[in-house]
């Protein structure tokens, strides 16, 4: 069942800047992202949805009811924000109590809501704390609290992880997906972070430029990405040229720009069309020495590796002129490649995908 439905949102700021037309559609309890570079519109359409920003057209319905014309406290949203916006001379329970009080809700429900609310945030014995005694997690969980207390129907959040050390923002990630999940409640999560929205999400809208470039699950916007953009903004890639050779049954074989041979699954393109080809590093696989018969199978230089605990980050040359990003598992057999060893690399033909835009 849908629950935000935005429909042609356009916002702009001059003729040379524009955000939109933006459509999609957000399901009933689903965690949707919004998930782009700095400047491709992602914020002012949270803004827009919240009521913060007046989109010069189209439109936007929550549960079936127009929001254009609405305020943003009657829009049933709740809004986290990036620096949580808490109220450093009010307490935790005054904090998360703020907005029940403008509502004129009496005294014993508010106590009941907020300790509800603390137990839901896993904060139960700090309502009497300031924000100053608080960590940033901790805060953070107050700012969601805040918005949860007031029962709306749709949780906005504007890149709410972006101010926690790096542990700590893999830990929020857990307890935030958990919560809306235990909730039930419909969310939209604005982050440039595309780990984050990958972990969080069950669809990622990636924008670029203030349009929509896919939208999809994240196995589908990562295994499958719809552009160039999409394909190297998603993880690590390697994006090559290459031009068809001819057909062999299941495979077509091509020839990228720098002279390595591939094959890759069969297309309907004729010979000497050109191809934009994806390889993800991590899809090659080392290559037993002597296993010829192996599909794209070749002898790479490798001019540097980066050391990361579990994995091993490659840059290798085939040829004289090809590079590659190679990710490979930190092994017995891999922790003595260094700079200069040649290697046997091989990647499955399924594992290549060709971006159509």
């Amino acid at each position: 069942m849908v629950q935000l439905e935005v429909r042609g949102l356009t916002k702009r700021y001059s003729p040379q800047v524009t955000v939109g037309p933006l459509s999609f559609e957000v399901m009933t309890g689903e965690f949707f992202s919004l998930l782009g570079p700095s400047g491709c519109g992602k914020t002012t359409t949270l803004r827009c949805i919240a009521g913060f920003e007046t989109p010069s057209e189209g439109s936007i319905a929550l549960g079936g009811r127009r929001l254009d014309d609405q305020p943003p406290h009657r829009r049933d949203v709740g809004l986290v924000f990036q620096n949580y916006a808490l109220f450093p001379h009010l307490t935790v329970f005054d904090n998360i109590a703020f907005g029940l009080r403008l509502r004129k809700v009496d005294r014993p429900q508010i106590e009941r809501k907020v300790a509800q609310m603390l137990d839901v945030v896993d904060l139960p014995d700090l309502g009497a704390r300031y924000p100053a005694q608080l960590s940033g997690g901790q805060q953070q969980r107050v700012a969601i609290a805040r918005s949860l207390v007031l029962e709306p129907s749709l949780l906005l959040f504007d890149e709410p992880l972006s101010n926690l050390d790096f542990k700590l923002r893999i830990q929020m990630r857990y307890e935030l997906r958990d919560l809306q999940r235990r909730l039930g409640k419909t969310a939209v999560y604005v982050t440039h972070d595309q780990t984050e929205a990958l972990a969080l999400s069950d669809r990622i809208a990636v924008l670029s430029h203030g349009k929509i470039e896919q939208i999809g699950a994240p196995a589908e916007i990562y295994e499958r990405p719809a552009s160039a953009f999409v394909a190297d903004f998603i993880g690590s890639s390697n994006v090559l040229t290459a031009r068809v050779r001819g057909g062999d049954g299941a495979v077509t074989s091509v020839e990228t720009e720098h002279g390595l041979a591939l094959a890759i699954p069969r297309v309907a393109d004729s010979a000497g069309a050109a191809l934009t080809l994806l390889l993800r590093p991590e899809r090659f696989q080392m290559a037993a020495a002597g296993n010829g018969g192996v599909a794209n199978r070749f002898t790479a230089r490798v001019r540097d590796v980066t050391y990361l605990g579990e994995d091993l980050h490659l840059r290798v040359l085939v040829g004289e002129r090809q590079p590659l990003l190679v990710s490979i598992k930190n092994s017995k057999g891999t922790r003595a490649i260094a700079s200069g060893d040649a290697i046997d690399l091989a990647i499955d033909p399924e594992d290549i995908h060709v971006l159509r835009r």
